[in-house]
């Protein structure tokens, strides 16, 4: 389909908030969300970080999944990916885009925006800021006598809130499309009174579990928690990304995250970024959190925390044990680790985004794509073949 094409695009051709995230169209869309949502900028640095090019070759890469076998472009068309940058030791070892993208087209990253999130609590965190073992409705008193009173920052962070929320992205109706519509990714139907995303999180007020107990994957934690750091911050949250993260980084283009009505960050899935500044991003938890300058951006303890200190046993007990095959895992400060001898880092989105990290080789894999369903056990399974192919390789 020419999506898109014409002046103007014929009806079968254009890209709406209704079918934005539904296939063939979220293969236009996935690059293109500020002119579907509203947006509110991250300014890039004003002397990027160089990333040179390396050297690598992986014409005999074979990915094996089901019976089957696929060489490195097979794996990537059938993963429906838009992008994909891989450093290694801080050079470009591998990039690839896919029609109408570039080096500078910024894609959505989906829950990988958790992720960012993640860090830019540590670094409020290290400066005195933030405390992370304080309840929430210390800071945001707006949501007392809703489900998250009585949990802490920490369980935000890690998705330890005990609330009754269904995170079922087919759904047709429900709670969860209200909170689309609060934030402006799903249309209103016409008289339907606007609402907003501060106000629909006040409104979640049924429980369906403790705090602090297991891993339950509720997207409004992460949204909450950007009020939590804007609030703790002083600067509204794209400003905060800025000036705490995408400069300090060398970060070479300008990210952008969607927004409210009222300017509220989506910060559970809205971020649009590059690769390659997702990459350089990734990076830091080779680097011991320093930039390609030596400048310390986040704390070399809150990345070893995220490495070292998630729970296992809640993990087990959570949402996500099984489309994860049951692997020895943890999450923490927003981000999904491996664990073992030599652990592995990662965020996660819907639609196929990945930011893989192995640490001690300092290898990096970030991944955009546009698959045909949010989320999906076989997708999942082929997409992390590929990439633990691509990390026992090069790492």
């Amino acid at each position: 389909m020419d999506l898109m094409s014409g002046f103007p695009p014929k009806p079968e051709h254009l890209v709406t908030l209704a079918n934005w995230r539904k296939p063939p169209f979220n293969r236009w869309s996935f690059h293109h969300v500020c002119e579907l949502v509203p947006s509110a900028s991250i300014s890039h640095a004003d002397r990027p970080a160089m990333l040179p090019q390396g050297e690598v070759d992986l014409g005999e890469l074979v990915i094996s999944h089901q019976g089957r076998k696929l060489d490195l472009r097979g794996w990537l068309e059938e993963t429906f990916t838009d992008s994909m940058v891989i450093l290694r030791r801080g050079k470009v070892v591998f990039e690839t885009y896919s029609e109408g993208q570039d080096a500078r087209t910024r894609h959505i990253w989906m829950s990988v925006s958790k992720s960012v999130l993640g860090l830019i609590a540590g670094i409020l965190e290290n400066r005195g800021s933030l405390n992370v073992d304080a309840p929430v409705t210390d800071i945001i008193p707006e949501v007392r006598g809703s489900a998250f009173d009585g949990a802490t920052i920490r369980d935000l962070l890690d998705m330890r809130v005990g609330i009754l929320f269904d995170e079922d992205y087919n759904a047709a109706d429900g709670t969860i499309i209200d909170y689309r519509k609060s934030h402006l990714w799903d249309p209103r139907e016409v008289g339907e009174t606007p609402t907003d995303l501060r106000s629909f999180l006040a409104t979640l007020d049924k429980r369906d579990g403790q705090h602090n107990a297991r891993f339950h994957y509720v997207s409004p934690n992460t949204d909450l928690m950007g009020w939590v750091i804007e609030r703790a911050g002083g600067m509204r949250y794209a400003d905060l990304v800025s000036e705490l993260l995408w400069k300090p980084l060398g970060a070479a283009t300008d990210a952008y995250i969607t927004v409210d009505r009222f300017g509220a960050p989506r910060c559970a899935g809205g971020l649009c970024a590059t690769p390659r500044d997702m990459a350089l991003l990734g990076r830091l938890f080779a680097t011991g959190g320093k930039s390609a300058d030596g400048e310390q951006i986040v704390p070399e303890s809150w990345l070893s925390d995220i490495l070292e200190n998630g729970d296992p046993q809640a993990w087990a007990d959570g949402d996500f044990y099984e489309l994860f095959g049951g692997a020895d895992m943890h999450y923490r400060s927003k981000w999904y680790v491996q664990r073992g001898e030599r652990p592995l880092v990662f965020g996660l989105g819907v639609f196929g985004q990945n930011l893989v990290i192995d640490p001690q080789a300092d290898l990096v894999i970030a991944k955009a794509s546009s698959q045909p369903v949010a989320l999906d056990t076989d997708y999942n399974a082929l997409s992390m073949a590929g990439l633990a192919e691509l990390v026992t390789s090069l790492g």
